[in-house]
């Protein structure tokens, strides 16, 4: 399987969007004007987006961004109902990993739904803070040096 990587701009961040639509809109019920940030205009140089393809069609998607000069907050994992537990989520977060170290960060940060922490936990990340609300969902902070 392979994974696509490319910036802001890039027709495929339209494909990565109906992707984190069809997951966090659709069947979170997280409101559509909050799933799109100022991390996906075209303005933003310094986003990373990456899918997954099956036959074709983009069916997981992830990002990064500068937090800060030595942090990459990785945001926006999704992966079709249909392909979960299949590997497909932990190949998206492994290339988002390895392009994030690439450009010389030299940690990753992400902001877990409290269901997925297990699946963050097995890729190194450990979570600190507490638990809070986003879009309705709890959700723990998790770190993990690269």
């Amino acid at each position: 399987m392979s994974v696509e990587l490319f910036g802001n701009g890039d027709a495929r961040v339209r494909e990565a969007m109906a992707v984190r639509f069809a997951v966090f809109v659709d069947e979170q019920r997280v409101p559509p004007g909050i799933e799109i940030d100022e991390h996906d205009e075209p303005d933003d140089a310094g986003t990373v987006h990456a899918i997954v393809r099956r036959g074709g069609t983009a069916i997981a998607a992830g990002r990064f961004y500068r937090r800060d000069p030595e942090t990459a907050q990785i945001g926006r994992m999704a992966v079709l109902r249909a392909f979960r537990r299949s590997g497909i989520g932990g190949a998206l977060l492994d290339a988002l990993l390895d392009e994030a170290c690439r450009r010389g960060y030299r940690r990753a940060r992400l902001s877990a739904q409290t269901h997925a922490i297990a699946f963050y936990e097995k890729a190194g990340f450990a979570v600190f803070g507490g638990v809070y609300d986003d879009a309705g969902i709890p959700h723990r902070d998790m770190e993990r040096e690269l």
